[in-house]
């Protein structure tokens, strides 16, 4: 089997991930390989995942996606960056915005250039100097030429799952409806030969993707990957969910509200707002997190409130045998920075990148999980971060968070950051350098010193670079429409 070639791809699960699976293999790989999803109306998908990141951008120019008809069909709006509301301190926000903030020079990066002109009581706001965290606080957007402003989306997950099965099923991957009773393994080797449905349908394949969410029902239960926990790190182990009217204009943004045992979200759509509230049962119980959305929210409720519960890490093995998880199957970062989404798609370009047409291969596999593994602790050390540094003590959960021990690898960062105010990137990381600064000084963290080489500008000539960027943005921005004028123009959905 290992050396076998690779032509039946079975999807078991549809929702966002399996169906991202089978519209970017079935389009871009299609022609060589006989691809079926396999999923149950009868089985809901978790489906809060509503924002998303620049990166969805690159996955859609590979499928050739018109940006104006997938806006319209997800009922979608723009997203410039996420407000973090009370999580430095009660009453203290701040906006980490997808753009890129003043200029760097060959030595140091703009936040020395800023640091300097605070002691010298001329600098603005860091945001200031980012057109797309003056835009978002202006409620203003449009898609300009030559990538102006870096943005992402607010989607309709259902709605978004329905898109993608549309590609996918013109590209000749097959739809089968039943719910997986059992699944056959190779009794020589252990890989998976088939799926066993209810209905007494035989799925056979060479390839299975795990999209069954949660329940990791092939990488798991079947094939018994273990999976690493993260909650002595990420406390939070349950959310709830609930949608409701729009009350008001959508703003370019994603809302992140920090609560006394959580963080509730707020996601703008076109039809309706995403709401939802992420909570450790430690300090909450499902009812008291339950009264507390349905106080907190804007709007008449248009869903009952739902009750998710998680666990934060991931697998060990994300490719095993001839099994690769892809979504919740694999693992669970908050949805806080919106990185749901981004490693579902990391795990499918990685997997057509070292698709195993001629059979599996244990450098690949080897390879795939290396990569997937570091981008997770990549991502859950910049989730972290928004935890651990805050000056709230106000409750145990804040307190907890404060006072924990964090990942080696975050506790350099935080350092380095704070006695020299520099940030390095590490290859292939999602977050760039101006994310961690955003959020480090978001949070409260400030550095000790500036590099020397911003002392070769006199004052007066930092005073004009720092104007004259900040200008630049604001001029930028005040010749954008407002958000809900450019998607009446641009995207309405009907």
């Amino acid at each position: 089997m290992a050396n076998q070639k690779i032509h039946k791809v079975v999807i078991a699960g549809g929702g966002t991930a399996g169906w991202m699976a089978a519209a970017s293999l079935s389009k871009l790989l299609g022609k060589t390989l006989d691809i079926t999803l396999v999923e149950s109306d009868v089985i809901g998908t978790v489906g809060v995942g509503e924002a998303t990141i620049p990166t969805l951008l690159t996955l859609h120019d590979l499928l050739k996606i018109k940006e104006q008809e997938f806006v319209a069909a997800v009922k979608g709006t723009f997203k410039l960056g996420i407000s973090f509301e009370s999580w430095r301190d009660i009453g203290e926000d701040y906006i980490h915005s997808f753009g890129w903030t003043g200029k760097d020079c060959w030595a140091a990066g703009f936040q020395h250039f800023w640091l300097k002109g605070k002691r010298l009581g001329i600098s603005k706001e860091f945001g200031e100097y980012c057109k797309e965290w003056v835009a978002a606080k202006h409620a203003r957007f449009a898609v300009l030429p030559n990538q102006g402003l870096n943005y992402a989306y607010h989607i309709d997950a259902s709605l978004y799952a329905k898109f993608l099965r549309k590609i996918a099923e013109e590209h000749g991957c097959r739809r089968q409806e039943g719910k997986i009773d059992k699944v056959d393994l190779d009794p020589e080797t252990g890989f998976i030969t088939a799926l066993q449905l209810d209905s007494g349908k035989t799925i056979e394949g060479d390839l299975f993707v795990d999209c069954t969410g949660f329940r990791g029902l092939l990488i798991e239960q079947t094939l018994g990957v273990d999976y690493i926990d993260w909650t002595n790190w990420l406390p939070c182990d349950s959310a709830v969910a609930v949608q409701t009217e729009a009350v008001a204009p959508p703003i370019p943004y994603t809302r992140a509200i920090a609560r006394q045992a959580g963080w509730q979200w707020r996601i703008p759509l076109q039809h309706r707002v995403g709401n939802g509230l992420v909570f450790s049962s430690r300090y909450w119980s499902d009812d008291e997190a339950r009264n507390f959305l349905l106080e907190n929210i804007e709007g008449k409720p248009l869903t009952d409130p739902r009750v998710i519960k998680f666990t934060t890490g991931q697998r060990r093995q994300h490719w095993h045998k001839n099994c690769v998880a892809v979504g919740l199957s694999s693992g669970f970062i908050e949805p806080m920075e919106s990185t749901s989404i981004h490693l579902i798609q990391k795990s499918i370009i990685r997997l057509m990148q070292m698709f195993p047409y001629s059979g599996i291969r244990q450098p690949d596999l080897d390879e795939f999980n290396e990569q997937m593994s570091t981008e997770f602790a990549h991502i859950r050390d910049f989730i972290v971060l928004h935890y651990h540094v805050t000056e709230r003590s106000d409750s145990p959960f804040w307190e907890h968070c404060r006072t924990m021990e964090i990942p080696d690898s975050l506790r350099h960062r935080i350092e380095l950051f704070k006695q020299t105010g520099r940030v390095f990137k590490a290859p292939n990381e999602l977050f760039g350098e101006n994310s961690w600064i955003q959020v480090m000084l978001g949070q409260g963290l400030m550095p000790e010193q500036y590099h020397p080489v911003v002392n070769m500008m006199d004052d007066e000539e930092l005073e004009r670079f720092l104007n004259g960027l900040h200008g630049s943005a604001r001029q930028l921005v005040s010749q954008l429409p407002e958000h809900q004028r450019f998607i009446d123009h641009y995207c309405k959905a009907m």
